[in-house]
């Protein structure tokens, strides 16, 4: 009722003022209504942490020394510097490789690991399956420095054959990445269900059989996810790098960003994140991709993709 259409009734304005708050009470607090604020939050907190990003990267390529003052476009600090450019300084170098060399390693092994661990858990019934399903997150929910420094002293005083460096770097993020493959892994495994297993059992297949020829190709979406999910983790991985490197030979590219990001650096430090930060757009696109085309005949029969599977995963 408007406030005009009230004084011509008689109806006091403050009757109809208070309609026109309730209304717009309810309005507010109607959680199925269209959002009318979420969206601009959403995209503020999407500027307040992409774009510090985007300028350091625009720096990369900035063909002075400056990394405050835009002096021209140049691959200066990429490929042009004789000695300061990331393809041409040996310590930048020596970061990205050693930083590529961990996370091909550390997919390697944790993918299969955590492959066999889901495997297990989710057929695991009985005493002991509660307690291994947790222990299975631990890492997820223990703080990374703490794991890093647990990890240091366990290879300088328990594991002391183990020396420092990349042999104590890998083992220390297969350590946190296989929790990380369960939990994928795990999501496409309750999605599938068992009846597939048990119809090719059914039909005569062992039960090794229905494992390699029937369910292992439908994890295959879940499977190459993790491998590129944790390419990405431990690129960018600073803590258990940093408690774990044996020298400057085993320094990655986070390591070395911090180290040098306290001195004067110089834009190729830029350039060496901006390279960085590829390969992990470039790892979690591949996953995003691999599992939709994987996932692409499921899809035509009207599954929901991804976000299905990790609705089914059960802890």
């Amino acid at each position: 009722m408007s406030e005009a259409t009230a004084r011509s009734h008689g109806v006091p304005e403050r009757s109809a003022s208070a309609a026109l708050t309730r209304r717009l009470r309810d309005r507010i607090s109607n959680p199925w209504g269209k959002p009318r604020f979420l969206p601009a939050f959403t995209w503020l907190y999407i500027l307040w942490s992409v774009v510090p990003v985007l300028i350091a990267i625009q720096f990369s390529f900035n063909a002075g020394r400056s990394r405050s003052t835009w002096q021209g476009f140049s691959l200066r600090w990429y490929t042009g510097d004789p000695d300061l450019s990331v393809l041409h300084d040996p310590t930048l170098r020596t970061a990205m490789t050693q930083s590529l060399r961990l996370a091909v390693l550390t997919m390697l092994i944790a993918t299969p690991i955590g492959l066999a661990l889901a495997l297990g858990l989710a057929r695991w019934r009985g005493r002991g399956s509660g307690a291994g399903n947790f222990l299975m997150l631990f890492p997820l929910i223990t703080p990374e420095i703490v794991m890093g420094s647990a990890l240091f002293l366990v290879f300088t005083t328990l594991f002391s054959f183990v020396r420092l460096g990349t042999v104590a770097q890998v083992l220390g993020h297969v350590t946190f990445s296989i929790s990380y493959v369960v939990i994928v892994v795990r999501g496409r495994l309750f999605a599938i269900g068992k009846q597939y297993e048990e119809a090719a059992m059914d039909l005569g297949a062992s039960p090794r059989q229905a494992l390699r020829m029937i369910l292992l190709p439908l994890l295959a979406p879940a499977v190459f996810a993790s491998l590129m999910i944790v390419f990405a983790i431990s690129i960018d991985d600073f803590v258990i790098s940093q408690f774990l490197k044996g020298g400057a030979n085993s320094e990655t590219v986070p390591v070395r960003i911090y180290s040098n990001a306290r001195a004067a650096p110089n834009p190729s430090l830029n350039a060496l994140a901006t390279v960085m930060l590829f390969f992990s757009m470039l790892a979690i696109t591949l996953a995003v991709l691999g599992h939709k085309w994987l996932s692409r005949n499921e899809n035509k029969r009207g599954g929901a993709g991804a976000v299905h599977d990790f609705a089914r995963l059960e802890i």
